[in-house]
């Protein structure tokens, strides 16, 4: 008795037949430059509309950049030779000292000096998701609702130092799309946050009284990487005495040619921010007139080789683990 053969009358599966309409090589290679072309073209479209200043297609390239696809990669290369000119300012010290209160005074004095403002908020990592709290968002609402400032938010990820792991190539970013001044807040969940000072150009390490993280940010080394010590919260007791420590703190550390200036603060009602933004720019002022910019600069670009290395070998481990 005939039997039906499960291949049928010809012997042939079905697969044998998905195969004759399969891509041979080289149309396997004539998709892929297709694709290829069609992802430059779309590059390039971003890359105009970046340029003339649309904030939304800033905000895709961001997240591209900061997930670092492939596309990411292409942004920064292109991108990357029109950064250089904005002035980078790292805001940071322990929680709960008012950096992101006194983050928004300053870009609010700066936008009533007429200059156009970006603001990093690096803010923790849900340690599950991964995914950045927002914290600091919501405490710069204001902000949002000014077209004149560019707030992004970014995990940090669980990088050590206060920072996300591409903090340099947003930056970057920023910068090329012209803002002249680009705030960097960090987390502030500990004293280790040493990394600003190789991202901007001017660290304001904040203290508030009361809290005793003056003394230790002094060990762990903070308080040299500092341009300029805010003391926040100024109206509150023991301001004054904060100051006098930090003072104290500052004659037994070495000279580096220039006086750092403490300057008191109360972010929520903008006392002594005009006094903090003139600080600010007398410190990039001096980087000029001194020499010290052209060796921040060295300084900078060995930072951002160092913190790329760091993430291909983070990456390879984690392929291999």
């Amino acid at each position: 008795m005939w039997r039906h053969h499960p291949r049928g009358r010809h012997g042939r599966s079905r697969s044998d037949g998905l195969q004759r309409h399969l891509p041979s090589g080289h149309q396997h290679s004539r998709h892929r430059v297709v694709r290829v072309r069609q992802r430059l073209i779309r590059v390039s479209d971003l890359i105009e509309r970046f340029l003339a200043g649309e904030r939304r297609a800033l905000s895709r390239i961001l997240t591209r950049v900061e997930n670092g696809t492939p596309e990411g990669r292409e942004y920064l290369r292109q991108l990357y030779p029109r950064s250089g000119r904005a002035h980078t300012i790292g805001i940071t010290g322990g929680a709960g000292s008012g950096k992101s209160s006194l983050t928004g005074s300053l870009a609010s004095e700066l936008r009533k000096r007429g200059h156009e403002v970006g603001v990093i908020a690096v803010d923790p990592s849900s340690p599950f998701t991964q995914g950045a709290i927002l914290g600091d968002r919501i405490r710069m609402q204001d902000l949002v609702l000014d077209p004149g400032v560019f707030v992004r938010s970014m995990a940090s990820r669980g990088a050590l130092g206060g920072l996300a792991p591409t903090i340099d190539d947003v930056v970057a970013v920023m910068d090329a799309f012209g803002f002249p001044y680009v705030f960097i807040e960090t987390v502030g969940a500990g004293q280790d946050e040493v990394e600003i000072a190789g991202t901007a150009l001017t660290t304001v390490l904040v203290n508030n009284p009361g809290t005793g993280d003056d003394i230790q940010a002094l060990k762990a080394g903070i308080i040299e990487i500092a341009d300029v010590l805010v003391v926040n919260k100024a109206d509150r007791p023991g301001a004054d005495v904060l100051v006098s420590q930090l003072r104290a703190l500052l004659s037994l550390a070495p000279s580096e040619g220039r006086d750092i200036p403490i300057l008191s603060t109360v972010a929520t009602t903008g006392d002594g921010v005009p006094e903090l933004v003139d600080a600010i720019d007398e410190h990039r002022a001096w980087l000029d007139t001194s020499g010290e910019l052209d060796r921040h600069r060295r300084q900078e670009a060995r930072h951002q080789v160092l913190s790329v290395a760091q993430r291909i070998l983070l990456e390879q481990i984690r392929r291999e683990t």
